[in-house]
C-alpha cells in the first residue's frame, strides 16, 4: 500500500490515490438546515467520546505521514469547537501538509477569522444557499444571513483569496436565487460552487434537486463564464469563470453525474470513525482503536487495511434511502 517509507502513499482498489482527509472536530451546529439536520436533533455524539486536540493531531499526523497532503476540517459547525484556532496551528505545522482548509457556515466566522488566517488555514469554504433573508431563514431555521455577510467580509479583510461559497440548490426552495448568488460573487471575486442535495438521512432524502450540469451550462452562457481548469482543492466540481479570472462558478453533481471514478478522500469523524464513503456504511473505529491503547505503527496498518476496502462508489441514484445517518454526523 506504500511506495516506501519515503515516498507513502494510500491507494485504493480501484487505482484512487487517497491524499484528502476530512476532519469533524464537532457534530454540533448552530444552524438546522432543511437538508442536513431535522429541527429540535439531540442526537448528537457524546462530548467523552469526542477527540481531543491531541488526538485528532495524533491521527492527523499519521494520516500526513502516509501521504495525505490535504485536509479539511468540518463539523457540523467547525468553529463551534473550543481553540479550533489551536488545533489548526498544530495541523498546519504538521511536515508534508500542502493544504488546510475549512468549512463554515459562516455564522461564527467575523471572530474567528483573523486567527484561522495566523493558525495556517488557506482556504475557506463557507456554505451559502441564499442572500434573501426569508430564504435563509426558511432553509437554516436561524435569522442571522447579517452575521454570515460579516464573516465573509472579516475573511476578506485578513486576506483570504479565494473564498468559496456552497450553495446546495433545491428546487422550489431556493432555486430562483442562482442568479443573484452568481452576480454577488462576481462583485465580490468569490468561488460559487452549486451543489445538488445527497439523500443523506431523512433530511437530505427529503430535499428535491434540479440537474446542476445543465444549468452550470446556461449560467456560463448568461454571464459569458469561460470553462476553467480545476485550481487548488477543485475537487469534484466542474468550473467556468470569468475573462478577467477573478470569479469563478464550478457545479457539484453527485446525482445527474457523480464523480466517484475521481474520489481521493475520506472522512474522519469527531470520535474517530474513519468514514471511507460519504454513500455507504463502510467504516472503522480509529478513535476507540487509539483510546485502547494502540501504538502508531498499529494505526497505521488499520489506516492502509481501510483503505484497501474503499468501495468504488455511492448508490444514492440506486439505493437513495440506504444512509440513515445525517450529513453532520459523519463530517461535510
Amino acid at each position: 500500500m506504500t511506495a516506501g517509507l519515503a515516498n507513502p502513499v494510500l491507494i485504493d482498489p480501484f487505482q484512487r490515490r487517497i491524499d484528502y482527509l476530512r476532519v469533524s472536530v464537532t457534530d454540533r451546529c448552530d444552524l438546522r438546515c432543511t437538508y442536513c439536520l431535522p429541527k429540535g436533533f439531540k442526537d448528537y455524539e457524546e462530548p467523552a467520546n469526542w477527540l481531543s486536540h491531541d488526538e485528532m493531531a495524533r491521527l492527523i499526523g499519521l494520516f500526513v505521514g502516509l501521504g495525505v497532503g490535504k485536509v479539511r476540517l468540518t463539523g457540523g459547525e467547525p468553529l463551534l469547537r473550543r481553540h479550533i484556532d489551536v488545533l489548526a496551528g498544530r495541523i498546519a505545522a504538521l511536515p508534508g501538509l500542502r493544504d488546510l482548509s475549512l468549512s463554515s457556515n459562516g455564522t461564527q466566522l467575523a471572530r474567528h477569522a483573523a486567527a484561522l488566517k495566523a493558525a495556517g488555514v488557506k482556504r475557506l469554504n463557507i456554505s451559502l444557499d441564499t442572500l434573501d433573508s426569508h430564504c435563509f431563514q426558511r432553509i437554516t431555521g436561524s435569522d442571522c444571513l447579517d452575521r454570515v455577510l460579516a464573516g465573509l467580509e472579516a475573511a476578506k479583510a485578513v486576506g483570504f483569496s479565494p473564498i468559496k461559497l456552497n450553495m446546495v440548490v433545491q428546487a422550489g426552495v431556493n432555486e430562483r436565487e442562482v442568479e443573484r448568488m452568481v452576480e454577488f460573487s462576481i462583485q465580490h471575486g468569490f468561488v460559487l460552487r452549486l451543489i445538488e442535495p445527497m439523500p443523506i438521512g431523512a433530511t437530505g432524502q427529503a430535499a428535491r434537486g434540479i440537474d446542476l450540469t445543465r444549468l452550470g451550462s446556461e449560467l456560463a452562457r448568461r454571464f459569458a463564464l469561460l470553462p476553467a481548469l480545476a485550481g487548488q482543492g477543485a475537487g469534484p466540481a466542474r468550473y467556468w469563470q470569468t475573462a478577467d479570472g477573478a470569479m469563478s462558478l464550478g457545479v457539484i453533481t453527485p446525482m445527474s453525474q457523480h464523480f466517484c471514478a475521481a474520489c481521493n478522500r475520506v472522512r474522519l469523524g469527531v470520535d474517530g470513525t474513519l468514514y471511507l464513503c460519504l454513500g455507504q456504511e463502510d467504516r472503522v473505529p480509529l478513535g476507540e482503536l487509539l483510546r485502547s491503547g494502540a501504538d502508531d505503527d498499529t494505526l497505521r496498518e488499520t489506516i492502509r487495511a481501510a483503505i484497501a476496502r474503499k468501495p468504488e462508489r455511492h448508490e444514492f441514484d440506486t439505493r437513495p434511502g440506504k444512509i440513515v445517518r445525517f450529513m453532520a454526523q459523519t463530517g461535510g
